[in-house]
């Protein structure tokens, strides 16, 4: 198994041991900040590729690089995690469009892979919390909300009428795998703001490049997408840290634990444009 600094000694044993599935992604790496300020966590952070910078000098830090869509490899790397009592699942697959029935079994296959692996040996396993999105709420076939009028979507608020969205197969398979009997949460942020360069949606980098060039070139910084997007009304932000610290808390809540999956928006309350 590949795993950085496992046989580090610790100080003192870790009240919560934690599986943090992407780790270097927008909402992983902070979930990782947070929880190294605190000596209750020790953490497993998966990624497939190996980092070249983290913070793996956290002696309560352990990385495994692991491909999740390799049922042999997530087997072998991922059994033997029989601490764990908390999994957060924040990593998607993106190699097939967002309303196809190919992006669907391939995120529910990833997700199977891990739970195969950890379920059977993590006796101690108190909680899931899975990370989708607010197009919970609105169908991924359609780029922008079909009504110019303001939408304002809770948790109570029914599927969109898609036929294809991998939000409800990943809840759908944890209802199956879990079978009621460890509690699991699911958060549903808008437009991930935050810092990472292992992630092609980091919105913020990519607005600070475009920046930087209308500057170089002395060009007038314009908003660079189109007219439906600028008067899109259900367009919110997320910081990728408060989304992080609303995963803690619901993890770590158990007033708040369900085992029917409590759904949780995670959003700043502004909306983006």
């Amino acid at each position: 198994m590949v795993v950085q600094d496992c046989k580090r000694e610790e100080r003192t044993p870790a009240e919560y041991v934690v599986v943090i599935c992407r780790v270097t992604g927008l909402v992983g790496k902070e979930l990782a900040n947070h929880l190294f300020s605190t000596s209750k966590w020790k953490v497993y952070g998966i990624c497939r590729r190996l980092e070249k910078k983290s913070t793996s000098q956290n002696p309560r830090y352990h990385f495994i690089s692991c491909d999740l869509l390799n049922t042999s490899e997530t087997q072998e790397k991922l059994s033997s995690l029989d601490d764990a009592t908390h999994i957060f699942w924040v990593t998607w697959a993106s190699q097939f469009p967002l309303d196809t029935p190919q992006i669907c079994e391939q995120n529910k296959s990833m997700m199977n892979n891990v739970l195969n692996a950890i379920l059977p040996r993590a006796k101690a396993l108190k909680h899931i919390s899975l990370q989708t999105g607010t197009k919970y709420y609105v169908s991924l076939q359609n780029t922008y909300c079909s009504t110019k009028q303001v939408c304002y979507y809770d948790e109570q608020c029914p599927k969109a009428d898609s036929e294809y969205n991998f939000y409800y197969a990943l809840e759908d398979l944890l209802k199956l795998k879990l079978r009621g009997k460890i509690a699991w949460s699911v958060h549903r942020p808008g437009l991930i703001i935050g810092s990472s360069h292992r992630t092609p949606f980091n919105f913020m980098g990519s607005l600070c490049v475009y920046g930087t060039i209308c500057k170089h070139l002395n060009l007038p910084f314009v908003f660079g997408g189109k007219r439906e997007c600028w008067e899109e009304m259900w367009v919110d932000g997320s910081d990728a840290r408060l989304v992080a610290q609303q995963h803690i808390w619901a993890a770590t809540n158990e007033i708040f634990y369900s085992t029917d999956g409590q759904a949780f928006n995670t959003i700043n309350g502004s909306n983006f444009t």
